[in-house]
């Protein structure tokens, strides 16, 4: 596009153009907000001389990214069946989506049916306000747990949000479409790569994730093997870079095939036989409806979500100096907590993928303990005291305080143990 600066032609870019427009649009909704602003204040004000009588919060709902949105907020909803974190006073809470658009039109819709969500415009002034002024913090609502389940309240608490008879009747419509018979199970497999990010923030840089991405066809072996034992795939994501390659009608790319929807994106996850997943924002959907986790390429390990019923992982390989570096390597240098790809490789680290076989070992090892198949030998017990006593099950999370584990209920894949006994050297 050409365009006239000063006296001069200049061209820009698409994307420089696009970057112009949403910095135009920014200061203008800033201006067109400073009056909502001045009006927060005696909002806030009134709120504060109330609150002997009645205190009201308020909390911004992380509505950009499907992961945070799901998981902090059932796990809120969980805290306050469980009275964790609860004012002891009569109190009001109200809720506002943090960013638009939001990540998930269904999910949003799901919430507004559990919550009091009214409009940024509106609550946004007020909470930033109220955040300025000080004594603000016991009008602010604070999720304790963030993402992460510490409390192991999932299991104690039913899911907090449903779908409706209409929403269950085009739900069971939508599966003959993408071509799943009645009745029949099916699995959602949750790979990470980086184009979803890339095509959301266009002007964020997130290649510090990319030691989390994966190779969507490693899950092709492990995909087909599933259908053979009467499961149908489907390939879930937003956005892609690779398509699923695969044969077998029971193996369905549903992000890449053009079938993907919102509202089927939660329908899914929701009502899946169990997830596959390399520990991704999607993967919250269905822990949020407390169906069965198998996690494979997972890292960084120390993070791993370990207080689902059920529950197993499988790691990346690290390797250093041409071997793999075992269990107390990993987390005796750090490693096991690091978020970052240059923190992986200024410690010499290089990251490698599970094999195709590793990861339909697991799957069917997940598959074969779910369906009361699981033959245990001898020493998987012995093995997996070994693993828990190497993992730091008492880890704190340095950037927010607080604990990473709770009680400990998922296993590591007894598969790997048993063929790589030296790595819980």
């Amino acid at each position: 596009m050409i365009v006239f600066v000063k006296g001069q032609i200049r061209q820009i870019h698409s994307g420089g153009l696009q970057v112009l427009i949403r910095k135009v649009n920014v200061l203008a909704l800033e201006l067109f907000k400073t009056p909502l602003y001045l009006l927060a204040v005696p909002v806030v004000l009134c709120v504060r001389l109330i609150k002997p009588w009645m205190l009201v919060r308020f909390g911004s709902l992380l509505s950009s990214r499907i992961g945070h949105f799901a998981a902090n907020t059932e796990l809120y909803l969980c805290e306050y069946d469980a009275g964790i974190n609860v004012p002891k006073q009569r109190h009001f809470d109200l809720f506002f989506m943090a960013y638009k658009p939001v990540c998930n039109d269904q999910l949003a819709c799901m919430w507004g049916r559990e919550l009091r969500i009214y409009p940024r415009f509106v609550l946004g002034p007020i909470y930033r306000i109220n955040r300025l002024i000080p004594g603000g913090r016991s009008h602010e609502i604070v999720n304790t747990q963030h993402d992460r389940d510490v409390n192991n309240l999932l299991t104690r608490f039913p899911p907090h949000i449903s779908f409706t008879d209409e929403e269950m009747k085009k739900g069971e419509e939508s599966l003959r479409k993408i071509g799943i018979p009645e009745e029949e199970p099916f699995v959602c497999l949750m790979v990470r790569d980086a184009e979803y990010l890339k095509e959301k923030f266009p002007n964020v840089d997130f290649t510090y994730h990319d030691y989390r991405d994966s190779n969507i066809n490693n899950y092709v072996l492990a995909a087909e093997e599933l259908a053979e034992r009467g499961y149908y795939v489907i390939r879930m994501g937003a956005k892609v870079s690779s398509p699923l390659i695969s044969s077998n009608p029971k193996v369905i790319d549903y992000a890449f095939n053009g079938m993907r929807n919102d509202f089927m994106d939660i329908y899914l996850g929701a009502n899946c036989k169990f997830a596959i997943t390399v520990g991704t924002g999607m993967d919250a959907i269905p822990m949020i409806f407390r169906r069965p986790m198998v996690y494979v390429n997972y890292v960084p390990l120390g993070y791993f979500l370990t207080w689902g019923e059920g529950t197993l992982v499988l790691a990346k390989h690290h390797i250093k100096d041409h071997r793999e570096c075992t269990l107390s390597e990993i987390f005796n240098s750090g490693v096991g907590f690091c978020l970052s790809t240059s923190d992986y490789n200024s410690k010499g680290i290089k990251l490698l993928e599970n094999s195709p076989e590793e990861i339909r070992n697991v799957a069917l090892e997940f598959v074969d303990r779910l369906e009361g198949k699981w033959h245990q030998q001898p020493d998987d017990e012995k093995l997996q005291r070994l693993f828990w006593k190497i993992f730091p099950t008492n880890a704190v999370d340095l950037h927010l305080g607080m604990p990473l584990h709770g009680k400990i209920r998922a296993r590591y894949s007894a598969n790997f143990l048993r063929e790589n006994p030296g790595w819980l050297e």
